[in-house]
C-alpha cells in the first residue's frame, strides 16, 4: 500500500481523542486503504491485533451484520477488558440505524472509533441525531498531481521526467488510485471509472433517494458534465430540457443535483461577492470529484478543456483545506475565491495566454481587487515568466505540485 500522508497526517492528531473520526468520499477514492493504514499506524504504535476490529461491510463476510443491534453484538463480544480498543468500521452506511451502535460504543466502552461512508448525508441527518458535537471528519478525495506521482514511482524534480507529459497523462486518467496501480490504456481506465460510476449512481444516488426516473437523472448528469466551469442551477437545467420538449420539474431536478452532491459525483461551489463580503444564492458552478468521470460517461473532448482545468484547480485548493467560492467583483467574475482561516487567494484559471486580449481578459478581475491577498492566473503556459503589478503567472502543474498560498 502506498501512503497518502496527507490525510494520515490530519487523521493522526486525533489518535486516541474522545471522537468518532468519520472519513467520506466518492467510493474507490481510497477510504478503505486509509483505515488499513491507520491500522497498521496503531500497531507501529504497540496496540495489539486483538485490541483492533476491523470491518468492511461491503464484504460478503459480513452480510448478517446488518442492524445497529447486530453490530453492537459484534463489538461488544470482541472487547474483553478495560483497555482502549480501536473500532475501525469501512462504508457503515450498509449498516441500518448504524448511528446508534456507533453511539453504544462511545458511552459503553474505552473505544477510539473511525467510521468510513460513501454519502455526505453520514455528516448531516443520521450524525446529527445522536452524534452531535461528537465527529471530526475528513473529506478523502481521489489522487492529487503530486500522489499520482507517488503511485507512479516517479518524481517531479527529477530531471529525466517530462512534467507536462505527466500532467497530460494525470489530466486525461483523472486520480481515482485503482486505476494508478497497473499501466492501463485510456480505453481500460473509462471502463474501470464507468463501473465505479454505475456503482455510486445505482447504490449512492438511486436507491438511497429513491429515484425512479433514472433517464432524467443521467440527462442531468449529462447537463452538468457538459458544463463544467459555466455558471449553473436547477432553473437552467428546467428551461434547457424545456427548450428541448422534455418535461423536468424544477424541484425534482433540485432534488437530483443534491442526491448527486450527496454522493460526492458532483461539488457544488457558491459564488461571493467580493465588494458585499457576502455569499450569493444564484448561479453557483459544479465541479466533479474526478474528471475521469466525465470521460468515462461522455468521453475525452478537447473543447472542454478551459473546464477541466479550473476543475483540477478547484480540487487542489479543497484539499488543501480551503473554502473555495466562484468570486463577483462588481461586474467581472474571479474564477475562485478560496479562504483558509485568515488566508485568502484568488486565481483565475485558464488554457492558454495566447493574446494581449486573453491577458488583458484574465489578468484584470485581480488587478480589480484593491487588497493585499495574494492572487494568481493559472494556465497551460509553461514559459510565461511575467508577472503584473503583482499579480502572479502560474503553470498549472507547478501550481498542482506546490502550495503557492
Amino acid at each position: 500500500m502506498i501512503h497518502r500522508d496527507l490525510y494520515i497526517n490530519q487523521i493522526e492528531p486525533f489518535i486516541q481523542k474522545p471522537f468518532i473520526k468519520v472519513l467520506t468520499g466518492i467510493r474507490r477514492s481510497g477510504k478503505s486503504v486509509i483505515l488499513r493504514l491507520l491500522k497498521d499506524k496503531f500497531k507501529e504504535r504497540g496496540v495489539e491485533e486483538d485490541h483492533i476490529v476491523y470491518i468492511n461491510f461491503e464484504s460478503f463476510e459480513w452480510i448478517d451484520i446488518n442492524d445497529a443491534k447486530s453490530l453492537y453484538t459484534y463489538i461488544h463480544s470482541q472487547i474483553k477488558d478495560k483497555d482502549t480498543y480501536y473500532i475501525l468500521l469501512d462504508e457503515i452506511q450498509e449498516v441500518k440505524e448504524w448511528e446508534k451502535a456507533v453511539n453504544g460504543f462511545l458511552v459503553d466502552f474505552n473505544a477510539d472509533i473511525y467510521v468510513t461512508g460513501s454519502n455526505s448525508k453520514l455528516l448531516s441527518s443520521e450524525l446529527a441525531t445522536y452524534l452531535t458535537g461528537r465527529t471530526v471528519s475528513f473529506t478523502i478525495m481521489p489522487l492529487s498531481f503530486g500522489e499520482y506521482f507517488q503511485f507512479h514511482h516517479l518524481s517531479p524534480k527529477d530531471e529525466h521526467i517530462n512534467k507536462r507529459d505527466e500532467f497530460v497523462k494525470y489530466l486525461r486518467s483523472g486520480g481515482f488510485p485503482a486505476i494508478h496501480t497497473n499501466d492501463y490504456p485510456y480505453e481500460a481506465i473509462y471502463k474501470i471509472v464507468y463501473d465505479i460510476y454505475s456503482s455510486v449512481i445505482l447504490r449512492d444516488t438511486i436507491q438511497r433517494n429513491n429515484i425512479r426516473n433514472f433517464d432524467l437523472l443521467e440527462r442531468v448528469v449529462k447537463f452538468v458534465f457538459d458544463n463544467i466551469g459555466n455558471k449553473l442551477n436547477a432553473k437552467n437545467i428546467a428551461d434547457y430540457f424545456k427548450s428541448q420538449q422534455r418535461k423536468a420539474d424544477l424541484n425534482t431536478i433540485y432534488n437530483y443535483l443534491n442526491a448527486l452532491e450527496e454522493a460526492f459525483i458532483i461539488q457544488r461551489v457558491p459564488r461571493y461577492d467580493v465588494k458585499g463580503k457576502e455569499v450569493l444564492q444564484t448561479n453557483e458552478k459544479y465541479f466533479v470529484s474526478d474528471l475521469s468521470l466525465i470521460y468515462a460517461v461522455m468521453g475525452y473532448k478537447d473543447r472542454m478543456i478551459a473546464g477541466m482545468l479550473e476543475n483540477l484547480v478547484y480540487l487542489e485548493l479543497k484539499r488543501r483545506g480551503y473554502n473555495v467560492f466562484v468570486g463577483k467583483q462588481e461586474e467581472k467574475e474571479i474564477d475562485f475565491i478560496a479562504i483558509r482561516r485568515e488566508e485568502r487567494i484568488y486565481l483565475q484559471v485558464t488554457y492558454r495566454l495566447s493574446s494581449p486580449s486573453t491577458i488583458e481578459r484574465e489578468f484584470a478581475p485581480l488587478l480589480a481587487i484593491n487588497d493585499h491577498y495574494p492572487k494568481y492566473v493559472i494556465s497551460m503556459d509553461e514559459f510565461f515568466q511575467e508577472n503584473i503589478e503583482g499579480v502572479r503567472h502560474c503553470y498549472i502543474a507547478d501550481f498542482l505540485l506546490d502550495d503557492m498560498g
